[in-house]
């Protein structure tokens, strides 16, 4: 299969693109730009979390909904949400109604408390884990890294819950930690610009 399609503009785009019509969007204003902002960062690991087992184009379809059930992600609300709160998620038509899930969000949203209390925020742990130019593979040959690998262990050791491999290199990917667009796709040089422009955040203390 081709690694690019063509794009409503011509241009060519990654081949996942013509998998559903909201994704040329996603594609050209989301995936793969560098994010700092803890929030966007937390929403997404628990959004990859979500789709484990399912496509990205159900969550996507459903992210307002999700959005709005989980207080726009803040994980600091979250982390008081309570077996109320998990009652009201379950009977949720708008999100996918799955109580592991649910329950790993509001877990992760403590355990994202105390990432920031430790390193100053998500954002800067996270970027800690940027693999250098020597440890990158080919756009889109892998669905785990030696980098989603480390960082997945080093987030379950600290009690995260549903942070697989796989979920975090899907993670990673869409964040901007790695420029994973296809070589042809148009947008690729345009992550790979905004990477160069991005000044990763630091911790405030040694891990």
């Amino acid at each position: 299969m081709s690694a690019t399609v063509q794009g409503p503009d011509g241009a060519l785009r990654c081949s996942w693109c013509s998998a559903a019509p909201d994704f040329f969007g996603y594609h050209d204003n989301e995936w793969g730009f560098p994010v700092d902002d803890d929030v966007r960062l937390f929403e997404k690991l628990c959004l990859e979390s979500f789709q484990s087992g399912l496509s990205w184009r159900t969550i996507l379809a459903k992210r307002e909904n999700f959005r709005a059930a989980f207080s726009s992600f803040d994980f600091n609300v979250v982390a008081d949400f309570n077996e109320a709160d998990i009652e009201r998620l379950l009977n949720d038509k708008g999100i996918v109604r799955h109580r592991g899930k649910i329950e790993a969000v509001i877990n992760n949203a403590k355990r994202a408390q105390e990432l920031v209390h430790e390193k100053g925020s998500l954002a800067a742990y996270f970027w800690s884990f940027e693999p250098d130019g020597n440890n990158l593979q080919a756009p889109q040959t892998a669905s785990t890294s030696e980098a989603s690998v480390a960082l997945s262990k080093a987030l379950k050791k600290q009690g995260w819950k549903f942070v697989g491999p796989t979920t975090v290199y899907a993670f990673m990917q869409a964040m901007g930690l790695i420029n994973d667009h296809s070589a042809g796709c148009v947008f690729r040089e345009k992550v790979e610009q905004a990477r160069k422009r991005f000044i990763p955040p630091r911790t405030d203390t040694k891990s």
